[in-house]
């Protein structure tokens, strides 16, 4: 996963894609940078690091212009290093032009291939280069045409911010797989962002989704809307709405907090148990646990507490500790769960061996049972269009029932969300084809996008805590 902000229009660009980067930080921690535009040259940072390291008061003087893009890189396609870090800065033929992506191309290595058997070379190993290079391919008339030219000869899942001298230019993939929203500064300027969360802390107002298929084409005269590519049927990713989205945005018209909540609701009618308190496993799981407790009358309680100040580096003791990693993340509040029946509601399973250090944290606590609910369905297959979950021979669930799992991880019981009831907590998303209006491959092996035979991509892992 990435995050992507783009700013037209205002005289400080730089500075509010600064700001929208913060919010969409916990889409990517690897690397961040911010491409301006002053009408006339691009200027670029970007480093490895979080937005709040990289960028200080000086740096962001080095970005005037009233216009910018931004991004947050989680990697997916390409290496966790520096010469990948986005957005990327090119000049060529027809000018300047930088680009800010969100997803994964499943074609991209035989793509890639090809390019540079036409003498292409490339200085980075993400997948986003290579759309740069068949825009400078391309020998269409302008650029939003080439742009539009580029990716009818790639597949896969993108939102994309393109920036050149004088023009913001917007794309999301016909089934709009990945997120991206349009909003308006309240005193001048456009705004597009990956989540609607970006806007509130840059006081823009949200107007609408970029739609799936849609470019839009912002400058001087105002923004057009452009449809260059053939109509599908949307497929959502409805990760987004499990865990990826901050509870606060708004994705497709459909709060991610009240989806989480209406999981949870609807797990608690699907797996009840009797039980003193429903605990999430933090943050994500706490939506659609307060949901849970609403739903069964079991009372809510913050059993496990998240240390928000872990660094991307540690030092592990010379002895070895136990669970030590999920020690440093949570911690048990003793006096909540000692001698309680317990119901923890996380988001999703994926190899199991998170869940059951949680799971054994919260027995040490001197809980007397631990029932594990889980937000999603269970994790059968891997995703192709930008989240690394494991191969699927390493997703417990693709392999073990749910019992096995439950002795796996320690639980009393396990319970997951059945598929149905994942769409029926999204009810508002999807179209009269059923869950057509979902990507949900991970879940139900229903994969939109085919992909290449043999397919090796790198993408973003799960995390489980």
């Amino acid at each position: 996963m990435c995050g992507v902000i783009g700013i037209f229009g205002h005289p400080e660009a730089s500075n509010l894609a600064y700001l929208g980067l913060h919010a969409l930080q916990h889409r990517g921690q690897e690397s961040a940078g911010i491409v301006s535009s002053d009408g006339q040259q691009l200027r670029w940072v970007r480093e490895m690091g979080h937005v709040g390291e990289i960028f200080t008061e000086e740096r962001l003087r080095q970005l005037p212009g009233s216009a910018a893009i931004g991004h947050v890189r989680y990697s997916t396609t390409g290496d966790s290093v520096s010469k990948n870090a986005q957005p990327l800065a090119v000049n060529y033929a027809h000018g300047s032009i930088a680009i800010a992506h969100n997803g994964n191309l499943v074609d991209a290595a035989d793509v890639r291939a090809r390019l540079e058997n036409e003498g292409s070379i490339f200085q980075s190993t993400s997948d986003t280069e290579i759309i740069l290079h068949l825009i400078a391919h391309s020998r269409e008339g302008d650029l939003p045409s080439r742009i539009a030219d580029a990716l009818r000869s790639v597949h896969g899942a993108y939102s994309l911010v393109f920036l050149s001298e004088t023009s913001l230019i917007v794309v999301r993939d016909a089934l709009g797989i990945r997120p991206l929203s349009l909003g308006r500064h309240k005193k001048s300027g456009w705004v597009v962002a990956s989540e609607t969360c970006a806007f509130e802390l840059i006081e823009a107002e949200y107007i609408r989704d970029i739609e799936p298929g849609e470019m839009l084409v912002i400058d001087s005269d105002g923004a057009r809307s452009l449809r260059p590519f053939m109509p599908e049927e949307p497929r959502r990713c409805v990760f987004e709405w499990i865990y990826f989205a901050r509870p606060d945005s708004n994705i497709a018209g459909q709060s991610v907090y009240a989806a989480r909540e209406n999981m949870g609701r609807r797990l608690a009618l699907e797996h009840p148990v009797p039980a003193d308190i429903v605990i999430p496993v933090p943050d994500s799981g706490t939506a659609a646990a307060i949901g849970y407790a609403r739903e069964s009358g079991i009372p809510f309680d913050q059993g496990l507490i998240r240390s928000h100040y872990i660094g991307r580096t540690f030092i592990e003791p010379t002895e070895s500790i136990r669970h030590f990693g999920v020690k440093l993340k949570l911690s048990p509040v003793r006096d909540v769960l000692a001698g309680k029946r317990v119901i923890v509601v996380d988001d999703s399973i994926v190899r199991g061996t998170t869940s059951g250090k949680i799971i054994g944290m919260i027995r040490s606590a001197g809980a007397r049972e631990v029932h594990l609910r889980i937000s999603s369905p269970p994790t059968i297959g891997p995703c192709h269009y930008g989240i690394d979950t494991p191969d699927r021979n390493k997703l417990i669930a693709s392999s073990h029932t749910v019992d096995e799992v439950r002795r796996f991880v320690g639980a009393d019981s396990l319970g997951y969300l059945s598929l149905e009831g994942l769409h029926q907590s999204l009810s508002s998303v999807l179209t009269q084809h059923e869950h057509r209006g979902l990507c949900d491959g991970c879940f139900s092996n229903d994969y939109p996008i085919p992909l290449p035979a043999p397919a090796r991509t790198r993408q973003l892992r799960l995390i489980s805590v």
